[in-house]
């Protein structure tokens, strides 16, 4: 388990466009990630997701519902995960494997949730 939360510590440490199909990897943990060039070349770029982790706890988010229609977070769910298969791919892993692994997972909690998270407006 302490491996796993290493790993997705490490993974959460990569920031993928939506649809560019392009990843930025960082080395530093703690530290706020920095944005991808979309952030700052684009003036209508929006940040929607911010996820934290830590070891024994569940992960912590932050979000914005920005599109209409809930859909769009599916495509940006699939598009991470296919940006997570490519970065282990990277370190030497089947990608489609890691995919089939991220499918079971999400299939996994999908059926049985670890833990029913606490939604809050914070602004």
């Amino acid at each position: 388990m302490k491996r796993l939360s290493q790993k997705l510590a490490c993974v959460l440490a990569l920031v993928g466009s939506f649809s560019g199909g392009i990843i930025f990897a960082q080395q530093i943990r703690s530290q706020p990630l920095e944005p991808p060039p979309i952030a700052t070349a684009n003036p209508q770029a929006v940040e929607v997701l911010r996820v934290w982790a830590a070891p024994g706890v569940s992960q912590q988010l932050t979000l914005r519902s920005v599109w209409k229609d809930p859909a769009a977070w599916g495509l940006l769910l699939v598009d991470v995960a296919r940006h997570v298969s490519r970065a282990y791919a990277v370190d030497g892993r089947d990608e489609k494997e890691v995919l089939a692994r991220i499918r079971a997972g999400f299939d996994a909690e999908w059926e049985k949730p670890a833990d029913v998270p606490q939604t809050r407006k914070l602004r």
